[in-house]
């Protein structure tokens, strides 16, 4: 029987598969070494505190009940003044009720594009950005433009700044302060959000932190005037499983954000949220300094299996933090279409043409390290080098 020509909306008719998850279905093998997720390592999980964690909700008859039953759209109070406090710790003034739980911070892209984006809207941001970004805000039919383009004010001004200001995905790299206030003031010139993704904020192996976009933004007025949302997430440092994020911004944003998130999924899971605020009061520094050692060893072993193998023509820097590494390859290579060759040799990245929102990029992929350990590290850069040498040596050939 044919299949039904379903009458489906516009955005869901232009709505594609993410590059990355349809990816990782193909390189889950054991043998396989994946640079492509940027992925925790389960091995580093505190399993030991999530246990207490769970015990702790099912400790008694009331937390259990409370553990099992529906909740408050903003999320689990204590967990929500556990929010602010670490908002304030990172310079912005919260109190519970800037801050809205999310089903992971990939929730707080969605609810806020459903928020500010109409058909059309343009929406800055960093060539590359993150994939799951330019999907959330084009499911609302959002336009994208570049950061440093020249930009229309008025009616047709961007609605929004998307920036990961520390560690970016895709491309390890950190905004300097001259460069966060420069948004700040192009956010104003436009009436404009910037929405300020911290999923790596805690990942800093070098270098002294800098302030957030949204500390910036507060410190320049009060917490209520800021047009900065920042979104994090407990992913990257306790669990990606639980799906816990979160939005801090201005109360009257919250609100509006709360009301789209109810007729989304009512509430993030309360059991979730219980667990999650035990581990996070228990032990978030300590996993965060645990995590931290490891990740700074895979992210040198991979610089330096680069400064070892790769041929002539490839460029990379060196980030202070986070997962990943982004490589420049010559312009002559196309990343995707050697990746079928690197998962034959039982090694996978991302082809960087799924980090752009016109697929430019092609000579140019992601690599993550924070998957694999030192030996597995040297033997996938080894035989990834090896493979770009060869195509760069066929092309020379070729070309002759």
């Amino acid at each position: 029987m044919d299949q039904p020509d379903f009458r489906l909306s516009s955005r869901a008719q232009g709505l594609k598969a993410s590059e990355i998850r349809e990816l990782l279905k193909l390189v889950g093998k054991p043998t396989m070494i994946s640079f492509a997720g940027g992925i925790p390592d389960p091995a580093l999980f505190n399993i030991g505190l999530f246990q207490r964690a769970c015990l702790h909700a099912f400790g008694g008859p009331q937390i259990a009940r409370e553990a099992l039953q529906y909740s408050t759209t903003e999320g689990y109070a204590p967990l929500r003044q556990f929010l602010a406090a670490h908002m304030q710790a990172l310079g912005v003034p919260a109190r519970a009720d800037n801050i809205l739980v999310t089903t992971g911070s990939q929730q707080a892209l969605d609810l806020i594009g459903k928020l500010l984006i109409d058909p059309g809207s343009t929406v800055l941001t960093a060539r590359p950005t993150y994939l799951g970004a330019l999907q959330a805000f084009a499911a609302y039919e959002a336009r994208f433009a570049s950061l440093d383009t020249p930009r229309p004010v008025g009616a047709d001004a961007p609605r929004l700044l998307y920036l990961t200001p520390d560690f970016a995905n895709p491309t390890g790299l950190t905004m300097g302060l001259a460069a966060r206030q420069q948004a700040l003031d192009s956010a104003r010139a436009l009436n404009a959000i910037v929405v300020e993704d911290g999923a790596y904020t805690a990942l800093r192996y070098d270098g002294a932190p800098l302030p957030a976009i949204a500390a910036l933004d507060a410190a320049a007025g009060s917490m209520e005037t800021m047009r900065t949302l920042y979104c994090g997430s407990f992913s990257k440092t306790l669990s990606p499983g639980l799906r816990v994020g979160w939005v801090c911004g201005p109360a009257a944003l919250i609100r509006k954000l709360t009301l789209l998130k109810q007729s989304a999924d009512l509430h993030t899971a309360s059991i979730n949220q219980l667990v999650m605020h035990q581990v996070a009061l228990a032990g978030l520094d300590a996993q965060i300094a645990a995590i931290r050692s490891v990740y700074r060893t895979r992210r040198d072993a991979m610089l330096a299996a680069l400064e070892r193998y790769a041929p002539p023509g490839l460029h990379w820097q060196k980030p202070e933090g986070g997962m990943f590494i982004w490589l420049d390859l010559p312009a002559h290579l196309d990343a995707g279409a050697l990746l079928d060759q690197a998962i034959a040799q039982g090694v996978a990245f991302i082809p960087g043409a799924a980090f752009f929102p016109d697929g430019s990029g092609r000579n140019s992929l992601r690599l993550s390290f924070s998957l694999c350990d030192e030996a597995q590290i040297e033997l996938g850069i080894f035989k990834l080098c090896a493979l770009f040498g060869r195509q760069s040596l066929s092309r020379a050939v070729s070309v002759h």
